[in-house]
């Protein structure tokens, strides 16, 4: 069962007509699977993608192996670049990416700790750039994570016009 934050957001995207598409690193379509859940999963999803592993991010999704390198493959450049190559892909309204840390033996640095996660967002009123470090075991980062695209998702499509 979906979290109330996730049906909510599915909600919002099902009411403005617009699906929503996932490339997920660290979480490993555990997004794409929580939105597959809710009751406007049918109206919304279009899918996603799993690039855990660089060779997908590399040769499915064409993300140049020097932005990899330069930036790692648990990045803000990085996550964008997936984001980007998927909206392409899936011809999608909203965009989900996230890479990150969940487990120890990746990237991590003592500025990017295990629990890092850059999330980068496409949507039709702008895009969203965010990182956290999230704390406890894989799983409850993971979770963490996904509770925190829906309320980023819902933040932006219920902003007060300006």
């Amino acid at each position: 069962m979906s979290s109330e934050i996730i049906i909510r957001c599915s909600e919002i995207v099902a009411d403005k007509g617009w699906n929503i598409a996932f490339a997920e690193s660290a979480s490993a379509g555990k997004l794409c699977a929580e939105f597959s859940l809710t009751p406007f999963s049918g109206k919304i999803l279009r899918g996603g993608i799993v690039c855990y592993e660089v060779f997908v991010k590399e040769q499915i999704l064409h993300i140049p192996p020097s932005l990899i390198e330069e930036f790692t493959p648990e990045s803000e450049q990085v996550t964008q670049a997936l984001a980007e190559r998927t909206a392409f892909i899936f011809n999608s309204d909203i965009t989900v990416a996230l890479t990150g840390l969940t487990t120890p033996g990746g990237s991590e640095t003592p500025e990017k700790p295990v629990g890092t996660i850059f999330l980068h967002i496409i949507t039709p009123l702008g895009s969203i750039i965010h990182r956290e470090v999230f704390a406890g075991n894989a799983e409850q980062i993971v979770l963490q994570a996904g509770e925190k695209v829906a309320q980023l998702i819902l933040d932006k499509l219920t902003a007060p016009k300006k």
